[in-house]
């Protein structure tokens, strides 16, 4: 039987509050500044100065400005880097804008495919209720700019750049999702009346095409052939003509991203380690590289992204950047703010609990650049974000180890700093099915 909070109950807890000498000093304190501010600690800035013993040369920190598009951010960067360093030039950047367009084109086709998929559902259905609460969004998964990349290739910023509405998402997403939920009306009225299958085609081309018309208007069109040219830092000057991106990708980036894999760390019950996860209706390319999680625990998640960076390579990364975080500052670290201490409340939850329970999931990706190791072990991170160069150092942050333990879900490691066993499990590739609204299937 529901109980009702009784008058009784609510002077007991006003007579305990006010009877706290120290609740009192708080509240003064925690009204005028703010829970955050009260509780902020300075001990996580000293603790974690932007001083490494592994230090990734990476070159200026890019910004993603009002868009979702973090995810995307990261995985150009890790390939910019290498490009930086081969070829010899200063703050390169890849298009974000030119990825940014296919990404939305691809995931219109994959919304209308599921919506196909599930017409004979009904609306309360929970998968269908899922795909028409956010049609598509900005963010993604590496395993999703695999896909692009594979398919269309890469171009310079040079040859795309922003736009308005690449750097400012927001009314292009109010409209994509306009468009995406009135054609769903569409196409599930077509199932329910039994229409043939030509006739159902036909009507989703069209649909396809208001999709291109729509991302060019707002995004501008993405070229099929450019020329490319640029001086390196020696002044030497180069020129490219007639490139395709496809033949830029393999000229200026080269690496078999097949090769690559994402790793996680999803303390669970219901994801042992050591096993291979895929999340149902989470992708955009039909046909194109599928997402797939290899979980393992804390201590192989961590010895995998050192591996990577001993061998100067940056880490592709997933985390929940919000939890902890002292975002003008750059520093992510558990201790940031004694929040417990001040409000003498314990908000503690385990890793596992938190990804249970709703409270964290992967929300922003960015990349690995460097680690402090003591003993050969870490105690922080050097972290390249694409939020400018405003915040942190001149764009970059510090994690401490701690925080990666409990906040960081997700890098990418070439397979070959896999073990043999995990190299074993990888090839058998037996797969489990996630469900759409796993927290492992979050888009950064």
């Amino acid at each position: 039987m529901s109980k009702s909070i009784s008058f009784e109950q609510i002077k007991q807890f006003d007579e305990q509050f006010k009877t706290s000498q120290n609740h009192l000093n708080t509240q003064h304190a925690v009204m005028k500044t703010g829970i955050l501010a009260a509780s902020a600690n300075q001990t996580a800035v000293i603790e974690n100065t932007p001083v490494f013993s592994i230090d990734l040369e990476t070159g200026k920190v890019a910004n993603q400005k009002q868009s979702g598009r973090c995810w995307m951010f990261a995985a150009l960067n890790t390939f910019r880097h290498s490009i930086q360093h081969e070829f010899n030039i200063k703050n390169f950047e890849l298009s974000q804008n030119f990825t940014f367009f296919w990404d939305k084109f691809e995931k219109a086709n994959y919304f209308y495919e599921n919506i196909l998929k599930t017409a004979n559902e009904p609306l309360t259905s929970r998968k269908v209720a899922f795909l028409l609460q956010t049609p598509q969004q900005d963010g993604g998964q590496w395993d999703m700019l695999v896909a692009i990349i594979q398919k269309y290739g890469i171009v310079p910023k040079s040859v795309m750049p922003e736009s308005f509405n690449s750097s400012m998402s927001r009314e292009l997403n109010t409209y994509l999702n306009k468009k995406l939920r009135k054609d769903a009306v569409t196409l599930r009225q077509l199932v329910a009346d039994q229409t043939d299958e030509t006739t159902i085609q036909i009507t989703k081309n069209k649909m396809l095409s208001d999709i291109y018309q729509l991302l060019s208007m707002t995004l501008r069109t993405p070229p099929e052939t450019f020329d490319f040219s640029y001086r390196d830092n020696d002044e030497k000057f180069h020129a490219h003509q007639n490139l395709t991106p496809q033949k830029f990708y393999q000229e200026f980036v080269g690496q078999n991203l097949d090769e690559y894999i994402s790793i996680i760390n999803a303390p669970t019950a219901d994801k042992p380690y050591n096993q291979l996860y895929t999340v149902e209706m989470l992708g955009n390319v039909i046909g194109g590289k599928e997402v797939c999680h290899l979980n393992v625990d804390i201590k192989t998640f961590k010895e995998l992204a050192i591996a990577q960076l001993k061998a100067d390579e940056s880490v592709w990364y997933g985390c929940d950047v919000g939890q902890s975080s002292i975002r003008d500052s750059g520093i992510m670290a558990t201790n940031a703010y004694a929040v417990n201490q001040v409000l003498d409340i314990d908000f503690s939850m385990t890793k596992a609990e938190r990804l249970d329970y709703g409270e964290s999931l992967m929300t922003h990706a960015m990349v690995l650049t460097g680690v402090n190791l003591v003993d050969g072990q870490p105690t922080k991170w050097k972290v390249e974000n694409s939020w400018g160069e405003k915040v942190g150092t001149k764009g970059y942050f510090v994690m401490s180890d701690d925080w990666l333990n409990e906040y960081t879900y997700q890098i990418v490691i070439n397979k070959k700093y896999l073990s043999p066993e995990l190299q074993e499990i990888v090839a058998q590739n037996e797969v489990t099915l996630l469900d759409p609204w796993d927290p492992m299937g979050a888009l950064a």
